[in-house]
């Protein structure tokens, strides 16, 4: 049976811990840095959670927080975003601790009311065929979204939806892509990477 989509819980806290873990390098994808160019067509903005602590053994793997590096991070990123002026009509978030707190920073640094996150259990719990299907199935009243959940699912997707190839859409990393169709009928390949963002990129 399919989950609503809920509101962001109010007793939600951005928990912070200190722990390390590796990511792989991702690809390297030309940007398109004037999104005024791409008014009238849908924008998907395909968000991996920031950088998660594993130190704290007694927490399942949906309370696991962020870590400290990765709360930095998503507030470079916030702000990134920021200053290409993107506010997303949705925000749409899996309800696991360390993806709705990145959410929650992202929305924070774009001055997207919190209250407005919504979550989908779904996200966290299935994988891509099934986000297809929440994609499928949003409002066209919707241009621009930005879905935050978690790998392998979100590399998967970025490669099946996108006219790019990515091996590995790292921790905070968000890949823009654009759709001329609607959303029921966004497909494979069916869109074009606008942009590819990630933290490291402005840490080089």
């Amino acid at each position: 049976m399919r989950r609503a989509i809920l509101k962001i819980p109010s007793w939600i806290m951005i928990l912070t811990v200190s722990l390390s873990c590796t990511a792989s390098d991702p690809p390297s994808q030309g940007d398109n840095e004037n999104l005024e160019e791409n008014k009238g067509i849908k924008i998907l903005y395909l968000t991996r959670h920031a950088k998660s602590s594993w130190k704290d053994q007694m927490l399942s793997d949906f309370e696991r927080p962020l870590k400290k590096r990765g709360r930095k991070d998503a507030k470079l990123i916030g702000k990134v975003l920021n200053d290409r002026g993107i506010i997303p009509d949705l925000i749409l978030s899996s309800p696991a601790n360390r993806a709705l707190s990145t959410a929650i920073i992202l929305a924070d640094k774009m001055n997207y009311p919190r209250d407005d996150i919504q979550t989908n259990e779904d996200i966290y719990e299935t994988g891509m065929s099934r986000i297809m299907e929440i994609l499928n199935g949003l409002s066209d009243s919707l241009e621009t979204i930005m879905i935050v959940g978690h790998n392998p699912t979100f590399t998967n997707l970025a490669n099946y939806l996108s006219d790019k190839s990515f091996d590995n859409v790292p921790t905070c990393g968000i890949v823009a892509i654009g759709f001329e169709e609607s959303w029921s009928e966004i497909s494979r390949e069916s869109g074009k990477v606008l942009f590819f963002e990630y933290p490291k990129k402005y840490k080089e």
